[in-house]
């Protein structure tokens, strides 16, 4: 049963994502932009990308779950579509993440890395991060649409 409380747990987890996500993003890239932030800040944003990648699975778990309990409505539909492709975005920022710590690793190892690799990841990084953050926003909103369409006018 996907409750905590009575609450059902789609509604707790997807408040994570709906802040965990655009944080990861923007630490991704300001780690790419920033050389002193990659020093300093790579390590809790790998973390964060791998916790985001790990969390957005179970809220979209949890999110069908909730969808088969209230039942299904043209905006449910659309949100439950949305939602559900939200690890094809999530995975992306993992993976930039994942290239920024090679890139700090091979930085502490005193190896000099050419400023066309540093640019790639950094462009990887910005698309990579605004896609996820664009999408996160696109699946809060047709959530909360869906929840509250009507109900708040």
């Amino acid at each position: 049963m996907w409750k905590f409380r009575g609450l059902p747990v789609h509604v707790l987890l997807v408040h994570g994502i709906v802040v965990l996500v655009p944080l990861t993003a923007v630490l991704v890239i300001v780690c790419a932009l920033w050389p002193a932030a990659r020093r300093r800040f790579i390590w809790p944003t790998a973390a964060l990308a791998v916790l985001v990648t790990g969390l957005t699975p179970l809220t979209i778990e949890a999110g069908e779950w909730l969808q088969q309990w209230v039942g299904a409505t043209p905006a449910i539909d659309q949100h439950t579509h949305l939602g559900g492709q939200m690890l094809y975005f999530v995975v992306p920022l993992l993976i930039t993440a994942a290239l920024l710590v090679l890139v700090h690793v091979r930085e502490g190892q005193g190896k000099v890395l050419g400023r066309s690799v540093l640019a790639l990841v950094a462009i990887l990084a910005v698309a990579a991060g605004a896609a996820a953050t664009v999408q996160t926003y696109r699946v809060g909103d047709s959530g909360a649409r869906a929840v509250w369409n009507g109900v708040a006018s």
